[in-house]
């Protein structure tokens, strides 16, 4: 493990989890209340080490079940203090109640996700499986490509979240990232706090002087109002959640688009991705390009909220895109990111082809023979104009 140590900004060699971690760190949350779960054990361990030492004045919670992790951070969050916690898998899963509760509060809590497949049978090893299906939840979503990745955006998150009045979950691949070592760019500490400021919550249960009734029974007279109004945070989220990123750009000088094209210029052909499997169809990418071949690839960084004006504008230029998706959504029509690109693409005539492809369930390798395989078939569909079935799985046996 890498030594961490107070101070300004440092390159240093960290995991996906231990970078993390260190940004958790340099936010010096209120709260963090945890129970441990593999792949994201690290997170929460390494960060109550920081508490021990001093290094942080965070109330560390450590509770007996994800479930109850999240429901400190609830009751935290709304008592007006900075809260976080780390989870995966299962754990998210057990969490799925209260990340409703804590969406339909608007509280601004930021949950570092290091994604895993979900039981039966057990595996603990990489998909999207858990973080895909919370995506209806009310969480703002963040897929990251690298740990430094990570490492930014749990920093931009903090600010994401007490922007929008939104819980955000920032998500990195198990173990393909969590637990390999590469070079960080951390910032310094002061940098940081000034950047996301003192939070400034739109409510707190500790206002006796301003009572609040929180989380009432809303029955079929306010309800759907209620759901309207949230609703309408996360449409209202991309121009804020954009602010956030631009200013980090600014200060920093490491910009994350919501989307980004890789190599698209004249493309006719291109894969969308989340997660660290972009950076592996970048170099396929430029090895097909010295060979000719139109292809591009497009990453998505933002999966909630849906940005169909976004995917409008970035796909309408191209005739076949391609989704890779980790993770198989079980008896939908095709796979859940194809789905929504699909959808947001629906009202465009003419639009391109979006073949569905399911890769790397359970931590399945994708190579880059794999990802050449599928620019094959996405230059044989341009060429056609039709796909051999609607979702196909890559690396099946």
């Amino acid at each position: 493990m890498a030594n961490f140590e107070e101070g300004g900004e440092m390159t240093l060699a960290k995991t996906g989890n231990e970078a993390m971690a260190y940004a958790m760190k340099q936010c010096n949350p209120d709260v963090v209340a945890a129970y441990p779960i593999t792949p994201s054990t690290e997170i929460v361990q390494i960060f109550s080490s920081f508490v021990a030492d001093g290094l942080v004045d965070t109330e560390y919670i450590p509770v007996e079940s994800e479930h109850s992790a999240m429901s400190a951070c609830i009751g935290a969050a709304a008592a007006g203090a900075r809260a976080m916690t780390a989870t995966a898998s299962q754990g998210l899963a057990l969490m799925h109640e209260m990340l409703f509760i804590a969406a339909g509060l608007r509280l601004p809590i930021v949950m570092c996700v290091a994604s895993r497949s979900l039981s039966s049978p057990l595996n603990i090893h990489c998909d999207h499986s858990d973080s895909v299906a919370s995506r209806d939840s009310g969480w703002i979503q963040i897929f990251c490509e690298s740990s430094q990745e990570g490492y930014d955006s749990v920093i931009q998150a903090v600010k994401i979240a007490e922007s929008c009045y939104l819980p955000v979950i920032v998500a990195i691949d198990g173990f393909i990232l969590s637990h390999c070592m590469e070079r960080i760019e951390t910032l310094d500490d002061v940098d940081i706090k000034s950047f996301i400021g003192k939070l400034k919550p739109n409510y707190t249960l500790l206002d006796i002087k301003n009572p609040i009734t929180v989380s009432p029974a809303c029955l079929t007279d306010s309800y759907f109002e209620h759901k309207r109004a949230e609703a309408q945070g996360m449409n209202d989220a991309l121009p804020k959640i954009e602010k956030v990123i631009s200013e980090y750009a600014q200060k920093f000088g490491r910009n994350y688009p919501v989307i980004e094209e890789y190599r698209t210029d004249g493309a006719d052909v291109v894969i969308l991705a989340m997660g660290s499997t972009v950076g592996t169809a970048k170099i396929v990418v430029d090895e097909l390009r010295a060979k000719g071949k139109k292809v591009g690839v497009v990453k998505l960084r933002i999966f909630r909220p849906l940005i169909a004006q976004k995917m409008i504008d970035t796909f309408k230029k191209f005739k076949v895109v391609g989704v890779l998706d980790r993770v198989e959504s079980m008896s939908s029509y095709i796979s859940p990111l194809a789905t929504e690109v699909r959808s947001a693409l629906y009202t465009l005539s003419p639009k391109p082809i979006v073949p569905s492809y399911v890769y790397g369930l359970g931590g399945r390798e994708i190579t880059q023979d794999d990802i050449a395989s599928v620019f094959d078939e996405l230059l044989q569909i341009k060429d056609t104009g039709k796909t051999k079935e609607e979702v196909s799985y890559v690396g099946v046996r």
